[in-house]
């Protein structure tokens, strides 16, 4: 029988289901209404209806409007010649591959249609707001009121059908991933992608992506193996995971990290993630040599390299339909925005994502995580289930559903694993370790919610602080609450200045002797920091949906399997909307490996097929 964790009360806070880091979730409705009610309400009922122009044509130079975004300030500089908007300089700080995607579409758009009454990007409803809201500002100080300016005509024709040798349903990693392997073997690629961006769940994927036997590995000397990441993951996914696909992810993860270096993606650092055997979460750097998100990075450099290979990407644009022709999956169809679209193909490969925001779809599987916070991006609802089953094919491990241990409940934003793998520690409202930080994901949820009050404390120092860009980025936002020494750090978790005392000077010992007597906890020496220099900061975390390990059953090339075990003809998964992976945990930093390993393994065998059948 499976036991599955009861849920949490997670202190009385207002639960809102929204995804990590994730502007395409709406995460902070006051914020954002905050942000559109601050800005001219461009997309407004009023100003659509108002019909005066004005004349501006005597209004020329440069101006400048500022406005609250999702990360930081966005600065605009205007260029106004003769009343038109000529051009648009852009000062941000938004998450890479999120925000900046949308800033650049509606900078395009504002200059091209002369106007600041535009939709925001799905995805990016934030910085978008935020963006429109700075225009109008520098408008105002040029003396021309947004409402009143005169548009250019849109004579853009939407276009509504295309072909390709292979349409992609999802532009995440897996999607983008498939789509560039793909058109540098000289297939037409056309990737269909529901948000207004692209990244998925991916762009905030926080720690790394795990590979065995590298050439970083081998620099640094860590005795890793294929077989050792083969049981890890076995070990970690409860022995419910296909064993000849995670064999696939281990023996082939090498090789991808040396793909995406040739493809512009690079992971100069080593980290230990939950359930390693040994050190093998690759990660990259900033200019600077700080620790950033994998997620944002990857997504950009994929996203330029899919548009430098020639990859056309349909964005805002929901496939509900697969095209089967003979028993063969022959192309998509959907909508883009009011229109209905069709991709004609010779093969199809579905890379959409799992389900963690589908509420309803969560509590159909299981019931028991009801109101849990999700991480997850909105756009991940798990719309392939539909259209899939409506060809037949097979889903497998529907049930088994991830909850990550560190996230913030108010807004779901999720605090990268990454973080304990460098040394921050748990602390519960006593102010004391329970358990070993750097266990499975589900083994130290279980832990925390065991805690009274179903939460626990991460804490971390100014020696991690100075070391990492993800950390700063944390504490910019919010996240993490300083503390400026054992006092300060009580008072914030709400225990005793002895206890959390004790804590950090028994955690400074083991990390000097790399023994934990306590918990087991192993891989110290490769800590940023020992938790010895103050000031500290903490954040407040409990479980919140993660992954869905579950999904449409795929076999070894990626191929979709039907109800009676067939692989279905042209048609193939790559990512979180496939099951048999993960088994029943899925180990951190395997996900980054599973796009890229089996985005390519869908690209291979697509290419093959399509070759085999002309």
């Amino acid at each position: 029988m499976k036991k599955y964790l009861s849920l949490p009360i997670l202190l009385a806070l207002s639960i809102s289901l929204v995804g990590c880091q994730n502007e395409n979730t709406d995460q902070n409705t006051n914020k954002d209404q905050a942000i559109e009610e601050k800005s001219n309400d461009t997309t407004s009922e009023d100003t659509k209806d108002q019909k005066e122009v004005a004349d501006y044509s005597d209004i020329s130079g440069d101006y400048q409007g500022q406005s609250e975004g999702f990360g930081g300030d966005i600065k605009v500089d205007v260029s106004i010649e003769n009343g038109k908007i000529k051009d648009i300089n852009i000062e941000e700080s938004e998450t890479k591959a999120v925000g900046s995607q949308a800033l650049k579409r509606l900078k395009e758009e504002t200059i091209s249609k002369n106007s600041t009454d535009l939709d925001t990007v799905s995805g990016a409803t934030i910085s978008s707001a935020s963006y429109l809201s700075a225009v109008n500002k520098a408008l105002e100080k040029a003396g021309i009121d947004a409402k009143n300016l005169e548009a250019n005509k849109d004579d853009k024709e939407v276009k509504t059908n295309y072909d390709a040798d292979v349409a992609v349903v999802g532009a995440g990693g897996a999607g983008l991933t498939s789509a560039i392997d793909l058109a540098q073997q000289g297939k037409k690629v056309v990737v269909v992608e529901k948000a207004g961006i692209t990244g998925g769940n991916t762009s905030y994927a926080s720690g790394g992506m795990n590979a065995a036997e590298t050439r970083l590995q081998a620099e640094k000397n860590i005795p890793d193996t294929v077989d050792l990441f083969i049981n890890d993951t076995m070990k970690g996914g409860k022995n419910l995971n296909n064993k000849e696909l995670v064999k696939i992810m281990a023996e082939e993860s090498s090789d991808a990290i040396d793909w995406l270096e040739e493809n512009g993606v690079e992971f100069t650092d080593l980290k230990f993630s939950g359930g390693q055997s040994e050190m093998r979460t690759h990660a990259p750097k900033d200019e600077n040599g700080k620790s950033i998100p994998v997620g944002s990075y990857l997504v950009d450099k994929l996203t330029q390299k899919a548009i430098e290979e020639g990859v056309e990407i349909v964005y805002d644009a929901q496939v509900d339909e697969i095209l089967m022709e003979d028993g063969k999956a022959v192309g998509v169809k959907g909508k883009n925005k009011d229109q209905d679209i069709t991709v004609n193909a010779d093969a199809v490969i579905v890379a959409s994502g799992g389900f963690g925001s589908n509420q309803e779809r969560i509590e159909e599987y299981r019931p028991d995580l009801k109101g849990y916070v999700s991480t997850n991006a909105k756009s991940i609802q798990g719309d392939a289930i539909d259209f899939l089953k409506d060809t037949n094919a097979n889903f497998i491990d529907m049930d088994q559903i991830q909850i990550h241990p560190t996230v913030v409940q108010k807004n779901g934003s999720l605090i990268s694993e990454g973080l304990r793998g460098e040394g921050a520690i748990l602390v519960n409202n006593k102010g004391e370790r329970f358990f070993n930080e750097l266990e499975t994901r589900d083994k130290v949820s279980e832990a925390i919610l065991n805690q009274e009050g179903k939460s626990a404390w991460l804490v971390v120092d100014q020696g991690m602080m100075d070391q990492s860009s993800t950390i700063q980025k944390y504490f910019e936002k919010g996240f993490l609450e300083k503390a400026d020494d054992f006092k300060a750090l009580a008072d914030l978790i709400g225990c005793d200045e002895s206890s959390i005392e004790k804590t950090i000077n028994d955690w400074i010992k083991i990390t000097a002797d790399n023994k934990d007597p306590d918990f087991g906890r192993e891989g110290m020496e490769t800590s940023k920091s020992d938790l010895s220099k103050a000031p500290y900061y903490a954040v407040q975390i409990a479980p919140g949906i993660h992954h869905t390990m579950g999904g449409v059953e795929v076999n070894t090339k990626s191929e979709v399997q039907d109800a009676n075990g067939s692989s279905i003809p042209g048609l193939y998964a790559a990512g979180e909307v496939t099951g048999g992976i993960h088994g029943g945990n899925r180990l951190g930093g395997n996900a980054v490996t599973d796009i890229v390993v089996f985005g390519r393994n869908a690209a291979k065998n697509a290419k093959s097929y399509i070759e085999e059948t002309k």
